[in-house]
């Protein structure tokens, strides 16, 4: 938007510059002119008149009449005439004050017309952007109202609970693939969708998505997500066996040398080498596993357990970070991946990276009340410890999400403690007490904070 206001102006200036030129330009006295004209004009009359008696053409008697009569002529058209007054007054619109008038009223009309029958907002990506997510959620809600008033519609629910999934609204998103019903149970795409969700929100496959992964793979033998899934799950709990038929399966429709390809051959020969069977010609890179048990598709990188996958160094962790902030790029509407990628930041220390995936996680931020206090403690990190301003605001969104989580209530009775606000820190810590088990180290903690500020505020006897 900024680079077609700077436009527009420059060409503003310029025609403003080249109107306000023709007005400012000096004008040239026409009257000495004209008078110098007529008289070379009555000067050439008078020499051809002269040639024309020496030649005998004309008679002497002739040639003096019409001699008088040009030079009557020529006194009177030489004669000095008084200018006119119409060109001479200076009235009120003179032309630099013409010339500044055109200045002043052309940009300010321009924009006021484009302000009045534009669209300024059309040039704006960002407002664009926001307006479109705006039409996205009024879609969605408009289609969740519909189904309050008609539930019996398992295909829209269906629709809805990806909608939900996408928007990073997992509880709702749950709930409508509960309410689809059969049409869940029948579809393996919405299977795998389901059972993604459910080990996202569990950080586990074991259980309930994996039920349904198995069903998914029952429906379509070859379904490629159900595949990946079902192989990490078998990795994860050391049945490498079968992690490697799975995979072996999925390499099978896969593109050859596709980069999915290569990383589904890294991580057979990883699965190969740890059953004491490493395949031929097949050599483990020095990286991590795959993907997310969520979804192959997604880009994210799963939680590896350290009991299965061998011990993990520093180089393998940095390897998964990268590689999963390389596969955001190109998807970069995995809100899930993006948190992801913003905690395992913070841990690396990389605080200003870590605060650019937070903001590209967006309305998952919004809607998850640990994310928020994780955010806000970043941003406290990045201001010296500080939790005044923005990092405070996130707070407290976490506790209107979740009025008892422990970390946002631990940061906000910080920040009341800091300002000497004892009696809003004791109530605070006190919530945190009710979440705490009563005989760990933390509740003790909590409890020395507490006596401290009594003891600060007078409450103590």
């Amino acid at each position: 938007m900024i680079g077609f206001i700077a436009a527009t102006a420059i060409l503003t200036l310029l025609v403003v510059a080249w109107m306000a030129r023709a007005l400012l330009r000096p004008t040239t006295e026409i009257g000495v002119s004209s008078q110098r004209l007529n008289a070379a004009i009555y000067r050439d009359q008078l020499q051809a008149l002269e040639r024309d008696l020496v030649r005998g053409t004309i008679s002497p008697q002739d040639y003096a009449s019409t001699q008088d009569e040009l030079k009557l002529r020529l006194l009177d058209d030489t004669e000095e005439t008084p200018s006119s007054p119409s060109m001479r007054e200076t009235g009120f619109l003179t032309a630099r004050r013409t010339a500044a008038a055109i200045a002043l009223a052309l940009p300010l009309g321009a924009a006021g017309m484009y302000w009045w029958l534009g669209n300024p907002s059309a040039i704006d990506p960002l407002a664009t952007r926001t307006a479109s997510n705006e039409k996205v959620i009024q879609m969605v809600d408009t289609l969740a109202a519909r189904l309050k008033a008609n539930p019996d519609n398992p295909k829209g629910w269906a629709m809805l609970a990806r909608s939900y999934k996408v928007m990073g609204r997992w509880e709702e998103a749950e709930q409508a693939f509960a309410n689809a019903g059969d049409a869940v149970n029948t579809d393996a795409d919405l299977l795998v969708e389901y059972a993604d969700l459910l080990a996202t929100r569990a950080n586990s496959i074991e259980g309930k998505p994996l039920e349904l992964i198995n069903k998914a793979l029952l429906a379509e033998p070859k379904h490629p997500t159900g595949l990946m899934m079902s192989g990490i799950a078998a990795y994860r709990r050391s049945d490498f066996s079968t992690a490697v038929v799975q995979w072996e399966k999925l390499l099978a429709v896969l593109e050859p040398g596709s980069p999915d390809a290569q990383q589904i051959e890294a991580d057979i020969a990883d699965a190969r080498a740890k059953m004491g069977s490493p395949a031929l010609n097949q050599v483990k890179p020095q990286g991590t596993k795959t993907q997310t048990g969520a979804d192959a598709n997604t880009g994210q990188l799963p939680p590896i357990d350290s009991g299965s996958g061998g011990p993990m160094t520093q180089e393998k962790i940095n390897q998964m970070v990268e590689r999963l902030a390389k596969r955001l790029e190109s998807n970069p509407q995995d809100l899930a991946g993006w948190a992801q990628l913003a905690r395992a930041y913070k841990v690396q220390g990389r605080l200003a990276e870590a605060e650019q995936a937070y903001v590209k996680a967006g309305k998952l931020v919004e809607s998850d009340a640990s994310l928020l206090a994780q955010y806000a403690d970043l941003l406290a990190m990045r201001a010296g410890n500080k939790l005044e301003g923005r990092p405070l605001v996130l707070v407290n969104k976490a506790l209107a999400l979740n009025p008892k989580h422990p970390m946002a209530l631990m940061m906000a009775a910080s920040a009341a403690y800091r300002r000497t606000d004892y009696p809003q820190a004791i109530s605070y810590w006190e919530k945190v007490l009710t979440v705490l088990d009563p005989g760990s180290s933390d509740a003790s903690q909590v409890k020395a904070e507490i006596a401290d500020a009594k003891a600060r505020a007078g409450l103590v006897q």
